[in-house]
């Protein structure tokens, strides 16, 4: 019989930070579960890298690690991670060899029209397009403040090719948002089908997991308890 793991690490996505995943986080203890929030900076991909393997070290053992959005290519090479037993993609970016974010938003475009780049080589939201492409369906003060506190993204993070899918070794679960206006519902599907995910799909904007943050703890505690802890 294998051991069900206990730990997960949350990674957060593009614009965003890890206060998002306080509901996905409380629900998690509650059910005993320990629990790591990642800061990635979104400064270049190897800042985010070093920061989310930082929170997958800190933890006593196997881990279920889970990525939103730009957090799906995060953990696609932090997976890699010899502790790192199964990946939880929500809405996220599950990037195969020499893909980045940037190439799979061109390939099938977002609904979205409000990314812009800065001066200083940062994206951000135009922040009176946020609540309605990013965040709809939370209330529209939590996504209106979301949208002043952003977390410009770099450049470099958002173009970074994967050279290693650790989806390709490890278990997966996947969260497609049906009505997603970051990444096309259709990307997160084939992105799903590719890394033979375990899928579910809710009817749900980019921020699935803050929309539907029992459904995302849910469909954790399944990688939890089927992701081999001994392998």
């Amino acid at each position: 019989m294998t051991q069900q793991i206990r730990n997960v690490v949350l990674v957060h996505g593009a614009f965003a930070d890890g206060s998002g995943w306080r509901r996905v986080a409380d629900i998690l203890k509650n059910d005993g579960y320990k629990v790591s929030v990642a800061q990635p900076p979104e400064t270049s991909y190897a800042d985010d890298q070093k920061y989310t393997k930082a929170a997958i070290d800190g933890m006593d053992g196997p881990v279920v690690l889970v990525g939103h959005s730009y957090g799906g290519s995060i953990i696609t090479e932090a997976g890699n991670h010899p502790n790192v037993k199964a990946l939880v993609y929500i809405a996220a970016f599950a990037l195969d060899e020499g893909e980045s974010c940037a190439s799979i938003e061109q390939a099938v475009p977002q609904a979205s029209k409000a990314f812009k780049p800065d001066s200083n080589g940062l994206w951000w939201i135009d922040q009176a397009h946020f609540a309605a492409d990013f965040a709809a369906d939370i209330p529209r003060d939590e996504a209106e403040f979301m949208a002043i506190s952003q977390v410009p993204i770099s450049t470099d993070s958002f173009t970074h090719k994967v050279t290693n899918p650790a989806w390709k070794t490890n278990p997966t679960w996947y969260m497609v948002a049906s009505a997603d206006r970051s990444i096309n519902p259709e990307q997160e599907r084939m992105m799903a089908k590719r890394a033979h995910a375990t899928t579910v799909e809710e009817n749900a904007s980019h921020v699935a997991y803050m929309s539907h943050p029992k459904e995302t703890a849910k469909l954790i505690e399944e990688a939890t308890a089927h992701a081999p802890a001994n392998q």
